[in-house]
């Protein structure tokens, strides 16, 4: 259930999902909702992926004081709603009030910023150590790797550690939210671990 991904999931993935953890779409065609909780630190692109996946080509956006929320139809019958929480240093002690309710976590790294790696990863330990997030799944999403001083996927895996989180189902995907590449396939990921975990 940990993987790394980089590449197109296969068409299985791309099942129909009303069967999905957040229950089935009744006889009357209610959608299942979902729950997804956008973290990490200021200035790490998370505002901008939430309005690309809602299909806004061009965003221009300023720190998120509190927070963002929208909703994304997704396929297969999924209805998301997106919380993007601001990331500034003083709002992070109000992270753990979104946590109730999440079906899923979807943590955005800067990955040109080595220097504030290491507070990412702090700061994603203790969410994922709150006890509301105990068996959700998460998706880590490695930002601006389009930029040439990126760091690579294995190495921002290696730092963040993640195998040690055992009872969660993780991902963790590079991808651009200043070109959109790998924002799909992300989406996707969220899918497959609303789907299988």
């Amino acid at each position: 259930k940990k993987r790394i991904a980089g590449v197109r999931p296969p068409a299985f993935l791309q099942l129909d999902l009303s069967e999905a953890t957040m229950g089935p779409v009744n006889s009357r065609g209610h959608k299942a909702e979902a729950q997804v909780v956008m973290m990490g630190l200021d200035s790490a692109g998370k505002t901008t992926i939430l309005y690309k996946l809602k299909g806004n080509p061009l965003v221009e956006t300023l720190p998120t004081v509190g927070f963002n929320v929208e909703p994304l139809e997704a396929p297969g019958h999924v209805s998301l709603i997106l919380w993007d929480i601001g990331g500034q240093t003083q709002l992070r002690a109000t992270w753990k009030d979104y946590l109730e309710g999440t079906n899923i976590l979807v943590y955005v790294l800067d990955s040109t910023d080595e220097a504030r790696l290491p507070e990412a990863v702090a700061e994603l330990n203790e969410v994922l150590e709150d006890p509301n997030m105990a068996g959700v799944p998460f998706l880590v999403l490695a930002n601006k790797q389009e930029a040439p001083d990126a760091l690579p996927l294995l190495e921002i895996r290696d730092r963040l550690g993640l195998e040690r989180f055992q009872d969660n189902c993780w991902e963790l995907r590079a991808c651009s939210a200043l070109t959109g590449q790998g924002l799909q396939e992300a989406l996707q990921s969220l899918l497959h671990l609303l789907r299988s975990c």
